[in-house]
């Protein structure tokens, strides 16, 4: 039945009106708070009503439901006393705020407005999943809330049994809820995980769950090292603004002080960025022995920020400076703050960046200024080069031209070096004196170094255009001419600094580069279906008709010093990975493959082939600063041979092979092998190597290891994974990971154990083992905290 209750008194002819309809009217739209008006009515639903004339009063008794300025009331029985205004429900009563929290009792006492009164036996449930309980509530005011013996939890009830213990959960003496300052304060707390007390809190307060930002100390951090003993962090977060904030974080250390760290971070319409600086007076510089950070003073600041333009462009920054190489390292900051993330991501260098980048339909811009900060003490900053700019611009036309795809790209590329970086390729060839000419002084380039970077200016300016079109006959062969040209002009202003005139000619050198192209792709598809699947057995060949590569191997290289030939550029027209090298001469590229694709599910792929130069300078087997191409395999006429075999079977594993052979004996020269396989509860990898010794790379003993990851999940929530890196020719494992991890809903802990190598000493050869510990805890709506030990 339902029926109005308001300040007038009910009669028993309106009231007969009233209940005429048993039947629960739709609840209205739920409004904003700030747009609710409070009408002064109650609609009311109950099995039955009853009238105390004599004292006021009205019950509703049966499956009560109370509707009111968005809140619902249930409960077996509900006393309205229209004398004092005020509502008693008892049993099994529910209230529901306009906001979606919920609230359970046995009794239940307030005004007719919901602002003040009393609740016994209490459990609260908010619209975010938090839960509270007592055995007394107080509500005054309209904005205070005071639970007597109250516990507090962000983790659901256990659904086969509701009356377990939540994973954790804080009690308090007093728990005072203050809506209006939207925070919560526990007194006299406990922490219990699983209903096991593990801290003692005398006080503490946190923002209640609706508020996502508040000005207030967060949960400390501690750390520990032997450089700077103990650490305590305490951060402070500043909610400036909804679009901005600011974090100050303090870290007192045993050993040298106290390290300031303040982060500022703000998002604007179209984009956001962050400032962060760090700063320390260290107390015992000598801690640090003869290593850059024996100073009283260091610190550093790093920022980022991207900003969008439209839906195409984007624009940002990334900048880092510090005071020397190995402060983020020494205290754990920047690219180091997470040990994980270092694992991983083996930070070698702070990325200082101005960049600008779209992205079309069919073409692509990117344009940035670069420098790069060493973070490793055997880093010569002078030797490092600043990149002003870099910039590359690729389209594919939206229509064809002469029937066939028509595409054009560019780069610019221009830089500076102070100092010129050798590399030593003999054992002590830099102890020995640096990277001075071989005793042979008819050599172009000494035998015991390499130049990786020329000291001086350098610019380079490509643009290429392309063609291609495919044509397939009656047959099923399928044709591909193609052609491009590309030009390049080379700017270079090399100093003349020891050694650097055995490698280049040093002084002012202009020059212009150009290599047009010609070619054709052939394949012959072989089809065959059967039951289980089918395969199909690909013949394919390429012919490549293109000059000599100027100035072969006597132009500064920069960008094409990576150099591998596998399987993966067999019947690349141009196999360098830069720009700064260009391949010439006539090649020829030819092989087969073949793939089953199984009806099931799965496929076989394999590969094979080989590349011959026909006729003109063979690039790769040209001598340039770093050696690029020598014992690459190509630098013979007929090449080695490449192969590679992939099986997936199913979703749950894969297998790839790959390898290159001497073309004479057959001997593997390199070999790659990888597997993985992912079931439900654990996955595992395996990528095994093995690589024959490069001499003229520096590479003189033939190298062999394995990188292999795996992850279990041991229970719903937990999780084990670990990694690690096996160097079988010495027999060493030099970089390993194992941590383990809870995570759901409410509760986050996560431990992780690291050990790998740093250089930290300006003894350049000798690396240190770095040992690292990270244990994080998160409790959701409280916080976090870490603790963090290196050795």
């Amino acid at each position: 039945m339902a029926a109005g209750f308001g300040a007038a008194d009910v009669t028993p002819a309106s009231a007969q009106q009233a209940f005429r309809y048993n039947q629960l009217p739709p609840r209205p739209p739920k409004q904003p708070a700030s747009q609710r008006t409070n009408d002064g009515q109650m609609l009311v639903q109950a099995t039955e009503v009853n009238y105390d004339y004599n004292n006021s009063r009205v019950a509703a008794v049966g499956s009560v439901q109370i509707y009111y300025n968005g809140s619902t009331l249930e409960a077996d029985k509900v006393i309205y006393d229209q004398k004092t205004k005020r509502l008693h429900a008892e049993g099994n009563v529910r209230l529901t705020d306009p906001d979606g929290k919920i609230t359970h009792a046995n009794l239940l006492d307030l005004s007719d407005d919901y602002r003040d009164g009393f609740v016994d036996s209490l459990r609260l449930e908010t619209a975010d999943q938090t839960r509270m309980a007592a055995t007394r509530a107080d509500r005054s005011g309209g904005e205070v809330t005071i639970f007597q013996n109250g516990v507090y939890t962000a983790c659901a009830a256990c659904k086969d049994n509701p009356k377990k213990p939540p994973l954790w959960q804080v009690k308090g003496a007093r728990i005072i809820h203050n809506q209006t300052e939207k925070m919560m304060y526990f007194e006299d707390a406990r922490l219990e995980f699983f209903g096991q007390p593990i801290a003692y809190l005398p006080f503490f307060s946190t923002p209640d769950p609706t508020v996502k930002r508040k000005s207030g100390f967060l949960i400390p951090n501690y750390m520990s090292s032997n450089r700077y003993g103990v650490g305590i962090e305490v951060p402070y977060y500043f909610a400036l603004a909804p679009d901005y904030d600011a974090t100050l974080t303090p870290r007192y250390t045993t050993k040298q002080g106290l390290l300031m760290q303040g982060e500022f971070r703000q998002r604007l319409i179209n984009g956001a960025y962050e400032i962060r600086a760090y700063g320390i007076r260290q107390n015992d510089p000598n801690q640090f022995n003869a290593e850059p950070g024996q100073r009283e003073f260091r610190g550093g600041i790093d920022t980022k920020g991207q900003f969008a333009l439209n839906d195409k462009w984007v624009w940002g920054w990334d900048a880092v400076a510090v005071s020397d190489k190995s402060f983020f390292f020494d205290y754990k900051l920047g690219p180091y703050k997470n040990a994980l993330n270092a694992f991983l991501l083996t930070p070698d260098t702070g990325l200082s960046q101005i960049y600008l980048t779209g992205v079309g339909n069919r073409s692509y811009f990117d344009a940035r200024v670069m420098h790069f900060l060493g973070y490793s003490a055997a880093d010569d900053q002078n030797q490092i080069p600043i990149v002003h700019p870099v910039i590359d611009y690729s389209n594919v036309l939206n229509r064809n031209l002469l029937g066939g795809e028509f595409s054009y790209k560019a780069n610019f590329t221009s830089l500076s070096r102070q100092t010129a970086s050798f590399d030593a390729i003999n054992p002590g060839a830099l102890l020995a004196g640096s990277c001075l000419p071989s005793a042979d002084s008819s050599a172009k380039t000494p035998a015991n170094c390499l130049l990786r970077g020329i000291p001086g200016d350098y610019t380079r300016l490509t643009a290429e255009v392309s063609w291609r079109r495919s044509f397939t006959d009656s047959i099923g062969q399928i044709f591909t001419p193609f052609a491009s040209l590309r030009g390049d002009l080379i700017s270079a202003n090399i100093d003349n600094q020891p050694g650097v005139s055995n490698y280049l000619p040093v002084g002012s050198t202009q020059t212009a580069r150009l290599m047009p192209t010609v070619g054709l792709e052939y394949r012959y598809p072989f089809i065959n279906v059967q039951p289980w699947g089918t395969t199909t057995i690909e013949p394919i060949g390429q012919l490549i008709i293109r000059p000599n590569e100027p100035s072969a191997g006597r132009l500064p290289n920069e960008d094409a010093q990576s150099f591998a030939f596998d399987d993966s550029n067999l019947f690349s027209v141009d196999k360098f990975s830069g720009y700064d090298r260009v391949e010439g001469g006539g090649r020829a590229n030819v092989g087969v493959q073949a793939t089953t694709q199984f009806d099931r599910g799965g496929f076989v792929n394999v590969l094979f082939g080989q590349s011959y130069q026909l006729f003109g300078l063979n690039s790769f087997a040209v001598q340039d600063l770093t050696n690029t191409t020598l014992g690459s395999g190509l630098d013979k006429s007929a090449s080695d041979y490449v192969a590679r075999i992939a099986y997936q079977p199913n979703r749950i594993y894969s297998l790839i092979a790959r390898t290159r052979l001497d073309e004479a004996s057959g001997a593997v020269r390199r070999f790659e092998l990888e597997g993985r396989a992912n079931f439900d509860r654990f996955g595992v990898s395996l990528l095994y190597g093995n690589y024959d010794a490069q001499p003229e790379l520096g590479f003189l003993t033939r190298r062999e290891g394995v990188v292999a990851t795996g992850s279990l999940k041991v229970a719903t929530n937990w999780m084990l994974s670990g990694a690690l890196r096996y160097d079988i020719a010495n027999q060493t494992v030099n970089q390993y990971i194992v941590g383990a991890g809870y995570v759901d809903d409410c509760f986050i802990i996560a431990a992780n154990y690291i050990t790998d190598y740093a250089y930290t000493s300006k003894n350049y050869t000798t690396p240190i083992t770095d040992h690292r510990i990270m244990l994080q805890i998160g409790l959701r709506t409280i916080g976090s905290t870490s603790f963090s030990a290196a050795q």
